[in-house]
């Protein structure tokens, strides 16, 4: 693994903030969506209980990115970790004390979306305020890694302690920890814009992102692909009833839900520990084709599995295959704007890389009621390869895509 990031004090605070809390946020990742299926005991709420929460983060998302690209980058993240650690706490209350309104948790679910579109944005466009250019792999690879690390425990943890502690003390957990990595973005330094003083961020802000995108055809490409990979291919709406009916866990959830969240974050947590070989490729734009591909091929291969250690093995492909895909495009992101425009390119990846799922989640949901999980997830997969096959005949651009980071000035490293 390239680890030389780490020796950038500021990017190893960055780092080490998200370290912390890797596994809470997995814990309230697994909470929701089984509090949701709890109280309704139907996979298509849990659809649709992402769904709305999509709404906020995307208005919020491009917004956000907007705002990052004018205020100090560092006093945002520490606004919006605050933010997400008081909803998290009042998704603790709501549990502990038994309100059992599924529109109580959706509606909190949304209020977190709102801290969480504008704190993705300026988290991710410092890295390049922070590394050396040639180290944005790294650096994106690193970050993923740890997140990833929480990905694979975080919901193995949920799994055993839901049945010993209850649901809520998942939501208090959470909270708890993200409340330390506010010291933590604290102690970066301070990241205005290179541009000039702070402003406020307006729509007109938004639509300037957006003609911008539209001129760079490798970026709408890289959007494009994650697209089609997480609407049609990802299937975790389907856990909680594949987990029960399926795999055989008890009603009150067990060992096999918490084993289908985390497959997906271990094979991407296995990929980015030895991701040092992505610091050496160039062409990253066959790198996500070939990526996304093969996602698709491993939902194939878990829709079709009626074995848990099978169905965790094709999920752990397909993160390895995601992790890969999202290295790429984020390098790819990170040298194609400029520092006044990376707070909105990465507002709506944050749109497409969060939004995905949750489009995912309604539409497998409501396709897993018509004809069942497995079939679902199987068509999905196949759509995710034919999609991919058609984009790239499309874009060629993005065969054509070669990592150049000497378009970023080191005069905008902040170390």
């Amino acid at each position: 693994m390239d680890t030389r990031p780490l020796k950038v004090v500021a990017f190893r605070r960055l780092w080490l903030s998200t370290v912390v809390t890797a596994i809470g946020s997995q814990l309230t990742a697994v909470a929701v969506p089984k509090q949701v299926y709890d109280l309704t005991g139907s996979s298509a709420w849990v659809g649709f209980s992402a769904a709305v929460a999509f709404v906020p983060l995307l208005v919020f998302g491009l917004y956000g990115g907007a705002i990052a690209d004018v205020v100090d980058r560092r006093k945002l993240l520490v606004v919006t970790n605050a933010g997400i650690a008081v909803t998290s706490v009042l998704l603790w209350l709501q549990a502990a004390f038994h309100v059992e309104s599924v529109w109580l948790v959706i509606a909190l679910l949304g209020l977190q979306q709102v801290f969480f579109a504008a704190n993705a944005p300026a988290r991710t466009a410092s890295i390049a305020r922070l590394v050396p250019a040639d180290q944005i792999p790294a650096a994106t690879a690193l970050g993923a890694t740890v997140m990833m690390f929480g990905g694979v425990f975080g919901p193995m943890l949920a799994g055993a302690l839901m049945p010993v502690v209850g649901l809520s003390t998942l939501y208090l957990a959470d909270a708890i920890a993200l409340t330390l990595t506010i010291w933590a973005v604290w102690k970066l330094p301070p990241l205005p814009p290179l541009a000039g003083p702070t402003r406020r961020a307006g729509l007109r802000d938004v639509v300037d992102g957006f003609r911008y995108l539209a001129l760079q055809k490798i970026v709408m490409a890289s959007f494009l692909l994650d697209i089609i990979a997480m609407v049609f291919g990802m299937p975790r709406a389907l856990f909680p009833e594949m987990a029960e009916n399926t795999f055989g866990d008890p009603p009150g959830g067990g060992l096999a839900l918490g084993l289908l969240f985390a497959a997906m974050p271990l094979g991407a947590m296995l990929c980015g520990l030895t991701s040092g070989w992505t610091s050496r490729v160039r062409r990253h734009g066959i790198g996500v084709v070939v990526a996304v591909i093969a996602w698709g091929l491993a939902m194939v291969g878990f829709g079709l599995s009626h074995v848990l250690w099978l169905a965790v093995v094709f999920m752990a492909i397909g993160g390895a295959a995601d992790m890969a895909s999202m290295v790429f495009r984020s390098a790819i992101l990170q040298t194609a704007a400029p520092d006044d425009m990376r707070g909105r390119m990465q507002g709506v990846f944050i749109v497409v890389v969060a939004g995905g799922p949750r489009i995912a989640d309604l539409l497998h949901g409501t396709t897993g009621a018509l004809i069942g999980p497995g079939a679902a997830t199987v068509a999905g997969g196949v759509l995710v390869v034919l999609c991919t096959l058609l984009a790239v005949l499309a874009i060629p651009a993005i065969r054509r895509y070669r990592f150049t980071p000497e378009v970023i000035s080191s005069g905008e490293v902040t170390r």
